[in-house]
């Protein structure tokens, strides 16, 4: 059975946007699109004080959501299968659960009552770090604007077991959207550490490092690159952090595409760094893939 594209709805206009992206992107691949609402339960102790079923009014509220959802998801994408879920419970550990039978759960950049400082919900920092797959929150340049239509994937590899299933999404994303792909390694620290480690740094040359660190790059996406001939790779090369130097090229991307997990990160430990960073600061969608193995 093919796996749908879920997506978390709120009625908020983050979630909205998620919706149109979501719908897209299911045409693209072909799937059916899920549009889920959670709600949580008020306690039959507690209503048998309030005038009206709490339970009522909150699953007449979440079918509003939903069915304005599907609404902008059919005109967004017509053709595509829409079906819409109630779930009791949590949002994320909702869609957490769901993710098991996702080829890709989306949601927005935040949620309805969000703090303007605090951008990116809990929902999808939590779906990142635990997703069963694929997740891709949904951002614009401002809180609430619309995701940019246009513009290359951009992904970064930093030489570990992740690369190949970030690679692979990534690839995927912009052959489908008949779009170039940028690919960034940043270099500062880990190189050295995993290449040089028992030279002092001090006496290694820039020059060398640089030179390695553009054929870790390159030795990356060869074999992509064969399997998408038809994708056109910027590859960029930068002294610094990986967060500052993906956040670089995404004003002009479409979509960003990292890792859940770093280099050296424990099993089960929370979402990496430069996740956390690009989800709170991304321009533009961001997709947080986990690795294949290892997971």
């Amino acid at each position: 059975m093919t796996k749908p594209i879920i997506v978390g709805v709120d009625g908020s206009t983050s979630a909205t946007n998620a919706v149109r992206w979501a719908a897209r992107e299911a045409t693209s691949r072909r799937v059916p699109l899920w549009l889920v609402h959670s709600y949580l339960q008020i306690s039959t102790d507690a209503q048998a004080f309030l005038p009206r079923s709490v339970d009522e009014a909150l699953r007449e509220q979440g079918q509003d959501y939903l069915d304005t959802a599907a609404a902008v998801a059919r005109e967004a994408a017509p053709g595509t299968a829409v079906s819409t879920q109630f779930v009791v419970g949590a949002a994320a550990q909702a869609l957490t659960a769901l993710s098991e039978r996702a080829c890709l759960v989306v949601v927005g950049s935040r949620g309805l009552g969000g703090f303007t400082s605090l951008i990116v919900g809990s929902v999808a920092i939590t779906l990142a770090a635990h997703g069963h797959c694929p997740v891709v929150a949904v951002r614009g340049a401002t809180v609430d604007a619309e995701p940019p239509a246009a513009g290359p994937v951009v992904t970064g590899v930093n030489g570990s077991v992740a690369d190949e299933a970030v690679l692979e999404f990534a690839f995927d994303q912009a052959s489908r959207s008949r779009t170039s792909l940028v690919v960034v390694h940043a270099w500062n620290d880990h190189i050295a550490e995993s290449v040089w480690a028992k030279v002092p740094f001090v006496m290694l040359g820039w020059a060398a490092i640089e030179r390695d660190a553009r054929l870790l790059l390159a030795e990356s996406i060869a074999g992509w690159q064969e399997k998408y001939p038809e994708v056109t790779v910027q590859r960029v090369v930068v002294k610094g952090s990986a967060p500052r130097a993906l956040l670089a090229q995404a004003p002009n991307a479409r979509l960003l595409v990292v890792g859940s997990r770093g280099r050296g990160a424990l099993r089960g430990a929370v979402l990496g760094s430069t996740s956390q960073a690009l989800l709170h600061h991304a321009p533009c969608p961001v997709a947080v893939v986990r690795p294949t193995t290892g997971s």
